[in-house]
């Protein structure tokens, strides 16, 4: 199971909200690509990098970021937020992202998604599916469509779709736990989705569970950076293998 530490992007800064609520906004560092050499230095291979400020423009924004860190470090990082055109996809793959993901734009303009997939491959674009009360939320969590979760990745899934980052809102930025039960009914109404477990992770115990059910990576944020998880504890679980 892939490790995959979060950087969430407000003015330039890294930071961390609770259930994608903007005004809980607590910013944990002024520097991303030094919070981003930190984590590759303990091992880690992988970045879920956010675009908050591109969430609420729809349009990309902290792209700079995201080329000072891929350029900078050997990190493998995913990059969402924000992402609504052709031109959006096509600045942050040559600003070194070597996967997108969509969210919002496959509820809205599932054309152009189902494009991308044909375009970039899948597997360069992730289906970003993040949910409050079992339905797809969307515009940086600011909105919520009448989507279930299961039969959006489904659909999806027939689209060509693998890789799938799944984050229950209730639980974002919580540290409460994860939402066993809800990535263990993905996986079994799913055929061949890799799936990413995000939001509520709180202590390390929970990792071997989420391996267990079958993800293929557990996206880490505020744990990493209340210090529930320690960088070295991780460090570690990836030597291990």
């Amino acid at each position: 199971m892939r490790i995959i530490p979060a950087i969430d992007i407000i003015d330039g800064k890294c930071v961390r909200l609770s259930k994608g609520d903007y005004s809980t906004k607590k910013v944990y560092n002024e520097n991303p690509l030094e919070v981003a050499k930190m984590f590759e230095s303990h091992g880690i291979q992988y970045l879920h990098l956010v675009d908050l400020d591109g969430a609420k423009a729809k349009h990309i924004v902290n792209h700079k970021i995201l080329e000072s860190i891929a350029s900078k470090t050997d990190l493998k990082i995913d990059f969402g937020g924000g992402l609504k055109s052709d031109k959006d996809l096509k600045i942050a793959f040559e600003c070194g992202a070597k996967q997108i993901t969509g969210g919002s734009i496959a509820v809205k303009d599932p054309q152009i998604f189902e494009k991308w997939i044909a375009t970039y491959t899948s597997e360069r674009i992730i289906l970003g599916a993040d949910a409050k009360d079992r339905k797809i939320a969307i515009s940086g969590w600011q909105e919520e469509s009448d989507q279930e979760i299961i039969p959006f990745i489904q659909k999806y899934e027939e689209k060509g779709v693998k890789y799938v980052i799944c984050t229950d809102i209730s639980r974002d930025g919580m540290l409460e736990g994860p939402s066993f039960d809800l990535y263990e009914e993905i996986l079994s109404e799913t055929k061949n989705i890799r799936l990413t477990a995000s939001g509520g992770i709180s202590k390390f115990d929970e990792l071997p569970k989420l391996k267990d059910l079958g993800c293929d990576g557990v996206i880490i944020g505020k744990a990493i950076y209340e210090n529930r998880i320690s960088l070295k504890q991780l460090e570690r679980y990836i030597l291990k293998g």
